[in-house]
């Protein structure tokens, strides 16, 4: 997905089952922040700069919406832990990573494996991919700040 792409409409389940839909989001902006894995480090530190900052997203018109490719149960206790405002989208079998162009050969420590790179897209009240953080540019503990720069 590249900017000014239409998002797809259905974007997954979250946590509880539920379909996530762009158009339920109709007249917001939604931050779809793709990320590696519940519960590490990395991910909880954007997970949690996400959640100090969520009153003043809504605020600004945003919403937000995790996605990796754990389960709904692996989520759920992400969420319980951090006290997440948002839902988690359960891409087990990596759909949305794969529509989005997020999923693929990483390097660590020496091996190679396969994984989700850490991107987030900006989409607009109408379903266009408006921006894209690349896994370079994300800095989890500011992301938050970071969408917010962006938008000025």
């Amino acid at each position: 997905m590249n900017i000014g792409d239409k998002a797809p409409e259905l974007l997954g389940k979250d946590q509880d089952g539920n379909e996530i839909k762009v158009s339920d989001y109709k007249g917001k902006k939604i931050v779809l922040y793709f990320y590696p894995k519940d519960s590490t480090p990395g991910c909880t530190s954007q997970a949690c700069n996400l959640r100090d900052n969520y009153e003043l997203m809504l605020k600004r018109g945003y919403v937000v919406i995790g996605v990796s490719v754990q389960d709904e149960k692996s989520h759920k206790r992400f969420i319980e832990k951090n006290n997440l405002p948002f839902p988690l989208i359960a891409d087990v079998d990596k759909t949305l990573n794969e529509a989005f162009g997020v999923y693929g050969e990483k390097k660590m420590c020496g091996r190679t494996y396969m994984g989700t790179y850490r991107t987030t897209f900006i989409i607009d009240e109408n379903g266009v991919i408006e921006q894209i953080f690349t896994p370079k540019q994300i800095k989890v503990k500011e992301h938050a700040e970071q969408i917010f720069a962006a938008a000025e």
